[in-house]
């Protein structure tokens, strides 16, 4: 069969899996998902470029606009709404373009993706332009919504990212950057919300932290951009704080407060800024880089 179809595949191994014992049914389950993080290594090089024009837009003042239908949709949506917060990126520079709009998170609907017309004209309806940066994903590669925004976006000069689990499918063919997730036929066949979709949700995941990282919003290994805006993000950006300026629990929360529970002015306040002035001042200096800006106050 054609590698298009690749994810479509019914594999002979799973033949008859409806009379299995549960134990049987689950470890070739969970062998399934693994598959799908083992395709993940080989598409490493193309995340990063595709980290690139993520940055890149986002860096010009553009967006960052997932686009997606069904459950690569329903992926897609998360990671969107998780990155404002983990990263502190400005909601308005996250979009989210789903096939059949916002109503599918309450009933999933098959219909949306085959409207090649609709898919063009919701993300033409966000005004995408050459700063932006669009990210579509398909488990097939084929669906008609998500193939015809990806060339929707592409046309209207934004970056494009395809990220699919087919070999040669339309999606990566018009992409400036094609991101392949060959995990296979699925043990379920065609039932690509398993392996093709933790291949997607994992990609994703080091895709918007790669942007993240490359934005200067992670110091070491530590979120120093995140939202603090609840009791436990308070606490852990407290401690954030206190690892990274080498004070005490008392000190750090103080930094916090006098820094309205911004993380990176607030380790800069803990590490001798005079200020939340100096600290936001030193922040900008270094482009919000939080090591360039204690390079500058004598902290390693």
């Amino acid at each position: 069969m054609s590698a298009l179809v690749a994810t479509e595949h019914a594999d002979p191994r799973f033949s008859g899996l409806d009379s299995w014992d549960d134990a049987a049914i689950l470890s070739a389950l969970l062998d399934g998902q693994k598959r799908g993080l083992d395709a993940v290594s080989a598409a490493i090089p193309d995340i990063a470029k595709a980290a690139e024009l993520g940055v890149a837009a986002l860096q010009a003042g553009g967006r960052l606009i997932y686009v997606g239908a069904g459950s690569p949709g329903l992926i897609a949506l998360g990671d969107a709404l998780e990155i404002p917060q983990t990263y502190g990126i400005a909601r308005d520079r996250i979009e989210i373009v789903m096939a059949g709009g916002l109503a599918m998170t309450q009933e999933l609907l098959g219909g949306p993706e085959d409207d090649a017309d609709q898919g063009a004209a919701d993300v033409g309806a966000l005004g995408i332009g050459a700063n932006d940066c669009a990210i579509c994903i398909s488990a097939s590669g084929t669906t008609r919504y998500t193939v015809a925004a990806l060339r929707a976006a592409k046309t209207a000069g934004a970056g494009t990212v395809g990220i699919a689990g087919n070999g040669g499918a339309p999606l990566l063919a018009d992409a400036d950057v094609a991101i392949l997730l060959a995990s296979g036929a699925e043990v379920i066949s065609g039932s690509t919300r398993m392996a093709a979709g933790t291949a997607q949700k994992a990609a994703l995941n080091m895709l918007s932290t790669l942007i993240g990282v490359r934005m200067g919003h992670v110091h070491d290994n530590f979120m120093v951009n995140v939202t603090a805006d609840n009791d436990k993000l308070v606490l852990r950006a407290t401690g954030i704080v206190a690892r990274i300026a080498g004070v005490g629990p008392d000190v750090a929360a103080k930094a916090m407060q006098t820094a309205h529970n911004e993380v990176k002015p607030a380790i800069l306040l803990a590490a001798g800024a005079k200020d939340l002035s100096e600290a936001q001042q030193l922040l900008a200096q270094s482009g919000g880089v939080v090591r360039k800006a204690l390079a500058v106050l004598g902290r390693p």
